[in-house]
């Protein structure tokens, strides 16, 4: 099913195509994310088995009893591995928390990288056997589909096509499944998730397993997204905006509740937050700045503005 609200890119041809299809793909995602912020992407070498079998594994966790979800709940790492309990975020700017618990996993450096010390370990379950396997090999899908993506961004902005290889190797990437849980009475809010905009470089959202997902476009109105079977949705983030002097644009989105007669569902959805490593330098690209489009933002690293907005969003202190 083709997303009404955003276009649909075809992965498949910039990374086997030929050199007409890699240069039309560059120019369609970037376009989409000038104009719209947020694609669909299909042919991204996720399979559909590896999918399933991440929603098993995280549906299987969610089921947990609060005890057992309680112990992976890890304090003073502001919620970046392991579980973070029911209404304990909030977008920037709104104090009513998300109805929402979620469970983080991180980079696992496996070379000899000193960035290594700058993560804490992931925080294994222990209760499902294939869930800390599965979970560390759908990281490594979607990080190197979203290399791939990366590689057509650098394109589009005239930067040699690896510019962001070195940036994203070992970098502080999250993926993160969320349960947002039946709605049982009436919630003091329509919303799920307050509308906020992510603080990444991109963000893969595989496809959730109810609608509620929308993006504010443009001409200020909300459009629902939701991802066919077998697209990933993949939007900009702020850092890619701050990167680009707002030439690609951070789109503001929200998760709404579901209408009365499905209140019943849950909903599940595991985006991966594709973020660089601390040290990458934000400041615009030389490129990105002309007469028409003025220098928006001071200089600032990865890590320095990670730890601004995690103090703005209630998980740091």
């Amino acid at each position: 099913m083709a997303n009404q609200s955003i276009p649909q890119v075809d992965l498949s041809q910039f990374v086997e195509g030929n050199a007409a299809q890699r240069a039309a793909f560059v120019e369609k995602l970037g376009k989409a994310y000038e104009e719209v912020g947020f694609v669909s992407v299909i042919n991204h070498g996720i399979t559909d088995a590896e999918i399933d079998r991440l929603y098993e594994q995280v549906q299987a966790f969610f089921a947990l009893p609060p005890d057992a979800k309680k112990r992976y709940e890890i304090p003073g790492l502001a919620g970046q591995r392991g579980y973070t309990g029911f209404g304990k975020e909030h977008a920037k700017g709104s104090d009513a928390p998300d109805l929402k618990e979620f469970y983080q996993w991180g980079q696992t450096v496996e070379d000899n990288d000193p960035i290594k010390n700058e993560y804490p370990p992931n925080v294994e379950v222990a209760e499902i056997p294939q869930f800390n396997h599965t979970i560390q090999q759908a990281y490594r899908s979607f990080e190197r589909a979203g290399r791939y993506l990366l590689q057509a961004i650098a394109i589009y902005l005239q930067l040699p096509e690896n510019y962001f290889d070195d940036k994203i190797h070992n970098g502080n990437s999250i993926l993160r499944a969320i349960f947002y849980p039946p709605i049982v009475h009436e919630p003091k809010n329509a919303i799920r998730a307050e509308q906020h905009e992510d603080i990444n470089l991109i963000t893969l959202l595989v496809g959730a397993s109810a609608e509620g997902l929308e993006l504010l476009n443009k001409q200020q109105e909300w459009r629902s997204v939701n991802a066919g079977p077998g697209e990933i949705v993949v939007n900009v983030g702020d850092m890619l905006q701050r990167l680009t002097n707002n030439r690609l644009c951070s789109t503001t989105h929200r998760v709404v509740n579901p209408p009365r007669e499905k209140w019943h569902t849950p909903r599940f959805s595991i985006p991966f937050f594709l973020h660089p490593r601390s040290e990458m330098d934000l400041t615009c690209l030389p490129s990105c700045i002309t007469p028409d489009n003025p220098l928006h933002y001071e200089p600032i690293t990865a890590g320095e503005y990670l730890d601004e907005r995690l103090r703005e969003i209630g998980l740091k202190k």
